[in-house]
């Protein structure tokens, strides 16, 4: 257990000085200011009122740096999360939401508990990529609405993100040029405001089109013109928290339609928590433990649902954020849940003069740098065919209909392609007769079968053919370049030796690796064609080959 679950913040105070924790404060407090209006934004792209961001952001974010496996990862909502929370608030409502993130939580600390940590490298960039670009389509789409100040028709059901697109279509003549103003102008100083050197970089542009957008939106207001803003839609906002906002009663048939929900809520938190882990790690020289995030990460989750949060992972840009201004131990992220706890008591009522036009374009440019267009277009000119198949149906699952369908496809997909790969690619070949002395010598009435690749039930009927000649006496399997096998593999091997005992052909089987021939022992294949004919190496083998052929024609 001490292996598996070993905060960072236990190694990070040894040694903390005065001046670190200087440069924590001074961390925590600017990724605060970063993730406040993104915490309101992504909330609202889920469906959910923007104090749920927020809560998020101070309840899991402090409790997965307090216990978390990495020195500098922030974690709060991000946008992969929107569209699987926005579908299931749809379905199931609020209290649904909040039970399948406390399920979550439950998942990945197990995850954690039996290091499930290495395994997340076993997914493929195909399918996060897809995956990843497929959920930054879905928030721009789900952001249109509110940019070009759209009115939908009464009665219009909008949760798909096809239904999303019909309807924006639909109601493109309502669009409110005012809204659209505000929402080019905060897109405008998204744009500009990291291009204006150390002010761009020290000052969230979030921060800047939120006040601008603000503004703008109370000055047309003088000249009565309205533009939607948190206030008007959600209605006035409140400084508090949901304490154990958990479901009083538990229906298990909830349970078992939320269980998918759920787990792909923790696999992403997984595969983007340690994603993250594994940036900050080269940005400062550290290594993580994955499974103590892991663990860290389930437990943020869980009382995230508790005091009214949505899921919760780590933050790759706000974790940057947090190693460029100085953090280096779990004490800026604390802090910066630490003062998001104290903006939500003191400012909240504020967050209401916020342009919805604004939180479209915030969401927008988080769509944007989460894309991941550049290397989903590198994969489509440079991948295997097979590779681009994966990607693009990932994509376009994720899309039109979700996340979970999305991975459960690609991940099939993946799996099928490259069991192909490997069939394709395990032979069996005939040694040939060489009179010239270029080969090995090939005793009379021995055959030499030289296996390739890994034989499992994809490539095992390469066996059933073996082409053995008549006046063959011993069968040789060379198999040094087998490194696996499995059941089915071992199936037909059976059946080859059944076909050599029927012909008085003797079996035997050279150099054969640790894998295979630990499945062979358990199987009774060993001793069924009996330890002695298995040889270390082909000429040990071709040597007994001889020997047997011999002992037969006295």
């Amino acid at each position: 257990m001490k292996n598996i679950f070993r905060p960072k913040i236990i190694d990070s105070l040894k040694g903390y000085s005065g001046k670190m924790l200087v440069s924590d404060l001074v961390a925590g407090v600017i990724v605060a200011i970063i993730a406040l209006p993104l915490s309101i934004a992504l909330a609202i792209a889920s469906g959910v009122p923007p104090v749920m961001g927020i809560c998020t952001a101070i309840i899991a974010g402090f409790v997965i740096s307090l216990l978390g496996g990495s020195r500098v990862n922030i974690s709060g909502p991000t946008a992969a999360f929107a569209t699987i929370v926005a579908g299931i608030v749809a379905q199931f409502g609020v209290q649904g939401l909040v039970l399948a993130t406390f399920m979550a939580g439950i998942l990945l600390v197990f995850m954690g508990l039996f290091r499930f940590g290495s395994l997340i490298k076993y997914i493929p960039i195909t399918i996060t990529t897809g995956f990843t670009s497929g959920v930054a389509v879905t928030i721009v789409i789900g952001q249109l609405k509110d940019f070009f100040g759209l009115t939908f028709a009464e009665g219009t059901h909008a949760v798909e993100t096809t239904e999303k697109v019909v309807a924006a279509v639909r109601s493109f003549t309502t669009v409110n040029l005012w809204a659209l103003l505000v929402g080019a102008v905060g897109l405008a100083v998204l744009i500009v405001w990291p291009m204006l050197g150390k002010v761009g970089k020290k000052i969230p542009g979030s921060l800047i089109a939120v006040i601008v957008g603000a503004l703008l939106v109370m000055l047309l207001g003088h000249f009565g013109i309205e533009v939607a803003t948190i206030g008007s839609t959600f209605g006035a906002l409140k400084g508090s928290f949901d304490a154990f906002n958990f479901p009083k009663a538990i229906d298990l048939d909830l349970i078992f339609a939320l269980l998918p929900s759920a787990f792909t809520i923790a696999v992403l938190a997984a595969i983007e928590s340690l994603l993250s882990c594994v940036v900050s790690d080269g940005m400062i020289g550290d290594r993580h433990n994955s499974n103590t995030e892991l663990i860290a990460q389930g437990l943020g989750n869980v009382c995230s649902g508790l005091f009214g949060g949505i899921p919760a992972t780590g933050a790759i840009a706000r974790t940057a954020a947090n190693v460029k201004n100085g953090g280096r131990s779990p004490i800026s992220g604390m802090v910066h849940a630490a003062v998001l706890f104290a903006v939500l008591f003191l400012l909240m009522p504020y967050a209401s003069l916020i342009p919805m036009p604004i939180i479209a374009a915030i969401l927008f440019m988080v769509a944007y740098n989460m894309s991941e267009w550049r290397s989903f277009v590198k994969l489509c000119r440079t991948a295997p065919v097979a590779d681009i198949v994966v990607l693009v149906v990932t994509f376009v699952f994720t899309v039109v209909f979700d996340l979970v369908v999305a991975i459960a496809v690609g991940m099939v997909l993946a799996v099928v392609f490259f069991m192909k790969r490997m069939a394709d690619n395990a032979k069996i070949r005939a040694w040939q007769r060489s009179e010239d002395g270029r080969f090995k010598h090939l005793p009379e009435r021995v055959a030499v079968f030289e296996i390739d690749g890994p034989m499992f039930f994809a490539s095992a009927e390469k066996f059933s053919d073996l082409p053995i000649e008549e006046d063959c006496r011993v069968l040789i399997l060379r198999m040094h370049n087998v490194p696996a096998l499995d059941a089915t593999a071992t199936k037909n091997l059976f059946s080859v030796q059944k076909i050599c005992r029927e012909k008085k052909i003797s079996l035997l089987l050279a150099h054969v690796n640790d894998q295979p021939l630990s499945v062979m022992k358990r199987a009774g294949f060993v001793g069924e064609v009996g330890e002695e004919n298995f040889l270390p190496n082909i000429d040990i083998a071709l040597r007994r080959a001889e020997e047997l052929c011999q002992g037969s024609s006295k």
